[in-house]
């Protein structure tokens, strides 16, 4: 199969919110995010990120289907939860980038796609003048009872992209995991590359 990947226009954003939507729900309902989503808990979060400056989507796309998707915006126009850690540390937020969600189906794994996801959004982030790439990821303990037996975390593949973990930043990010009654906040860490270290 071939898969393209392209950023996309708000125009096309719009279009394919329902696909992004499901997307998201079905990617993130997999260990570690445990994601027990909705569609109105997803139009709140995708509508508001779509609305934000400097926002940026990236899809994967089997002919006309979208079969991935990768966001990032500059870090001043995400949610307060993950730009308050910075803050905190008196850190300009102004100076870093974003990554949102970076979501692909099983069946388009292993042909490079997430790669690609990184590359278009470090290009975007060098199109808006900013060298600090920075991503969060949640922290699930190592004995949680829906850790499949063959998860393999992905610390090896971001750090073979020139990221590392930043000791000691962390935030919470509230979620409905499943079989959770309400949302709950899950912990999250970040990490960060240097693109003017490259």
């Amino acid at each position: 199969m071939t898969v393209s990947v392209r950023p996309l226009t708000g125009e096309e954003v719009s279009a394919r919110f329902e696909d992004m939507a499901r997307l998201r729900i079905a990617v993130f309902r997999a260990f570690p995010y445990l994601y027990d989503g909705d569609m109105d808990y997803e139009r709140r979060y995708l509508e508001t990120y779509a609305a934000a400056p400097g926002a940026f989507v990236c899809g994967a796309f089997d002919r006309d289907d979208l079969v991935g998707m990768a966001t990032a915006s500059p870090l001043s126009q995400h949610k307060a939860e993950f730009a308050e850690p910075f803050e905190t540390r008196g850190l300009d937020v102004d100076d870093f980038f974003y990554f949102g969600e970076s979501v692909l189906l099983p069946a388009y794994r292993g042909q490079g796609v997430g790669v690609r996801f990184f590359e278009e959004r470090e290009a975007e982030a060098r199109r808006q003048g900013l060298s600090n790439c920075i991503f969060s990821a949640v922290i699930r303990r190592a004995d949680h009872p829906l850790r499949p037996a063959d998860y393999a975390p992905l610390d090896a593949f971001w750090r073979k992209r020139g990221y590392e973990r930043i000791d000691g930043l962390r935030t919470a990010y509230a979620w409905k995991d499943i079989g959770e009654p309400e949302e709950t906040d899950k912990p999250m860490e970040y990490w960060m590359r240097d693109l003017t270290q490259s």
